[in-house]
């Protein structure tokens, strides 16, 4: 073998090594800029479905449930009873049109009563559960936790707080596998979000976050306890009229 013939063979796999190095040092800002960009076109555009609608799906049909279906209506927040998008912020993100994204408080509160044993609700806001519902996969792992955080701050950015609010009531999960306001209403009610009453809007926003246990239609105990506490509430956020405070 000459010496050319060896060099040849070291020189390829060398230029092939540094391409790829080349290309996994640029993968992080190229994801990064396409994050940006999803971000800035859903400020806009209706999402069509969320990665939870998509994920529910294909659970669906790896249990060989080939009939079920996704309901998910898009309506704007003008088409959904103000009473729904209140009941949303007073029952999961009181502070929601003051933070940026983040409720430091409640994540201290929360951890402390953690650390004594006592049962709590997470301080997740209605963005970061936006950012979850809307982009990632489910799971608890710091991976996802680290890019829920980075879609948080994206969305508190790059979106206005209406807009927020407004995409959060369509793609909430109110029932197994029924997202957003109006298919909940017509799927437990027979009727439009837009004629949503009070106590409706508050049931639910009481069954989050777990729809599956709980039925907004046939509330049990605990629904119906924590309904009458966000009717409480929405009255001390400003009432149904919340949502125009945000214009």
């Amino acid at each position: 073998m000459s010496a050319n013939d060896g060099a040849a063979r070291f020189t390829a796999p060398t230029r092939s090594r540094r391409r790829w190095l080349h290309w996994l040092w640029k993968l992080p800002l190229i994801l990064l800029v396409l994050s940006v960009l999803q971000v800035l076109v859903l400020r806009v555009i209706d999402p069509p479905f969320s990665m939870f609608m998509a994920a529910r799906q294909l659970q669906a049909w790896g249990e060989g449930d080939f009939r079920f279906g996704v309901a998910y209506d898009w309506r704007d927040l003008d088409e959904i009873a103000p009473s729904l998008p209140a009941s949303l912020v007073a029952a999961e993100d009181q502070n929601f049109a003051n933070h940026n994204g983040f409720d430091f408080k409640a994540i201290e509160k929360a951890r402390a009563n953690n650390a004594r044993g006592r049962k709590v609700r997470g301080a997740s806001t209605i963005s970061q559960q936006l950012a979850k519902n809307l982009f990632l996969w489910s799971g608890r792992s710091w991976v996802r936790k680290g890019v829920e955080a980075w879609y948080t701050v994206l969305i508190e950015a790059l979106w206005p707080k209406r807009r927020i609010l407004e995409v959060y009531a369509n793609v909430a999960e109110f029932g197994d596998g029924i997202y957003g306001a109006q298919a909940a209403a017509r799927s437990f009610w027979g009727k439009d979000a837009a004629r949503l009453t009070p106590a409706e809007s508050a049931r639910l926003a009481a069954v989050l976050p777990n729809p599956k246990r709980y039925s907004a239609a046939r509330p049990g105990p605990y629904v119906q306890r924590r309904a009458a506490w966000i009717q409480r509430n929405v009255q001390r956020i400003g009432g149904s009229g919340y949502v125009k405070g945000l214009d």
